[in-house]
């Protein structure tokens, strides 16, 4: 378990296993960044030849490792490129890559540009992230995390300081366990079993004398057929593990607004009889990521103690085949009692956040954000690192600024008329979940779930591309799950209370 600490110190007299320092790209060469003055200092007229010698350029993801045989207290010196910009997005990437640069060391001291709140946050976060190792089912893989990380500010005691590394370690942490549940095996995380890792997860964080109360509510298969819940009954029911719908709602005192939030909970997607190609289905326990996001989130607002009400919605199944599977042709009726013809049952997503949708209307929340790993058209559309957000203008607008102080990339996406007349397109339901038309099937899924919102002001992300990560780590998001969404949850719930 890792100790982190603020302080107001010396990089250069520091005592620490290592000594993480930025370097930025200019025109005339590599430079150390704000925050290593003193390191600079230390090695004087030799750095610039030495960064020469090295071959540093201050790119972004460079680490190099120097002995600093003496020239500084501790004795390891890693540079790590920012780029050519000092901000609060570069420096949380650098951290990251500067995380997985410094391996077994039993304390590290951060000496990134670290002058205010953002950039304290930024450092704390990246570093937190970017070491991010799932190693539960590697034998005899330990934590090799280092002991102890102290992020160095000369403004370590100005205000607003610690309350932004405070909150980073807060966020960071739901990040890391949304991850977690992500990377976990679909076997081990049936819907069941992950509506019960919520309810342990509601436990802890509710434990001791003034901690937050969030409160939790299990629907099982029993519960969901009581209610009509036939989105979720429809895709859940191929599976030998039966579906959950997990609701949790933290209610402070003083609340200025209310927020709903809901996410997509596939533990598994086989793609149903409508089969995907095999390839593509060894990475398919991360279907729940948007599901896992908005629960960790929830947890985090209450760890924070933000004056938000949340509601929040987890619709949990596992798409399978057998011969109780949902087919092809086949007319649901969802919770809201509008009925669906279903066309493709490898677009199960929308099915069970319609009925979760639903559900939070009726909580009269002030606005809805769904998260989900949706549709491939997103990826083919944005690539595989950013999300796209539709819906209400506003709340889009919301959701953009926040992405952008969490450090998370997001792209507007339009819902045009024409989709409202392709999802009326059934002949025999109200609904049609799918078309087969290539184009704009992104935009036909927001469509869709537009249909069960009450005209609330609402947001649909979908986060099918940077939800799960099959390449190798960059910056401070790592292989596999991602904990995407997260930290811009959070920074929308802080943005609206501050509005309201």
């Amino acid at each position: 378990m890792t100790s982190y600490s603020l302080r107001n110190a010396s990089p250069a007299k520091t005592r620490s296993d290592a000594v993480v320092v930025g370097v930025v790209q200019t025109t005339d060469g590599a430079e150390l960044a704000p925050g290593a003055e003193e390191v600079a200092k230390a090695y004087g007229r030799k750095l610039r030849p030495l960064l020469a010698t090295l071959g540093v350029t201050g790119k972004p993801g460079e680490a190099t490792r120097i002995p600093t045989s003496g020239a500084i207290a501790s004795p390891l010196l890693v540079l790590v490129g920012i780029g050519p910009e000092v901000s609060p997005a570069t420096v949380r990437r650098a951290a990251g890559a500067a995380a997985r640069s410094v391996p077994n060391a039993a304390s590290v001291a951060l000496a990134l540009p670290a002058d205010t709140p953002a950039l304290v946050r930024a450092t704390t976060e990246g570093w937190a992230l970017g070491g991010y190792t799932f190693t539960t089912y590697k034998k005899g893989s330990g934590d090799s995390a280092p002991g102890e990380v102290a992020v160095l500010s000369p403004a370590a005691r100005r205000t607003g300081m610690a309350e932004a590394f405070e909150q980073a370690q807060v966020v960071a942490a739901a990040v890391r366990t949304t991850r977690d549940w992500v990377n976990t095996p679909a076997a081990d995380l049936t819907p069941p079993l992950f509506a019960d890792a919520v309810v342990a997860a509601a436990k802890d964080l509710g434990k001791g004398r003034g901690a937050p109360k969030v409160k939790v509510t299990v629907h099982d298969e029993v519960a969901l057929a009581e209610l009509g819940c036939g989105g979720i009954l429809g895709v859940g029911g191929g599976s030998a593990a039966p579906p959950r719908l997990v609701e949790l709602s933290y209610a402070p005192r003083g609340a200025k607004v209310h927020v709903a939030l809901v996410g997509k909970g596939i533990t598994y997607d086989s793609g149903g009889l409508t089969i995907k190609p095999a390839a593509s289905m060894k990475d398919m326990k991360e279907d729940m990521a948007g599901a896992a996001a908005v629960v960790q989130a929830t947890f985090a607002i209450a760890a924070l103690g933000l004056p938000v009400k949340v509601s929040t919605f987890a619709p949990m199944a596992e798409n399978m085949v057998s011969g109780s599977a949902m087919r092809p042709g086949d007319v649901l009726t969802t919770y809201s009692g509008t009925t669906v013809e279903v066309l493709n049952t490898d677009a199960e997503g929308r099915l069970v956040l319609a009925d979760a949708l639903t559900r939070a209307t009726e909580v009269k929340p002030d606005v809805i954000v769904d998260v989900a790993t949706l549709t491939g058209h997103m990826v083919v559309a944005l690539g595989d690192r950013i999300a796209g957000v539709m819906g209400s203008t506003e709340v889009v607008e919301q959701v953009l600024a926040a992405s952008r102080t969490a450090g998370e990339e997001h792209w507007p996406m339009p819902i045009p008329e024409i989709m409202d007349e392709r999802i009326h397109s059934s002949r025999i339901a109200d609904l049609a979940q799918h078309d087969w038309i290539r184009w704009g099937g992104g935009l036909f899924a927001g469509a869709f779930l537009r249909e069960f919102t009450a005209g609330l002001p609402w947001a649909h992300v979908d986060i099918a591309g940077p939800g799960y990560n099959t390449g190798g780590p960059h910056g401070h998001v790592t292989s596999g799950g991602t904990g995407f969404s997260v930290a811009t949850l959070v920074d929308w719930a802080r943005a609206v209370s501050a509005e309201a």
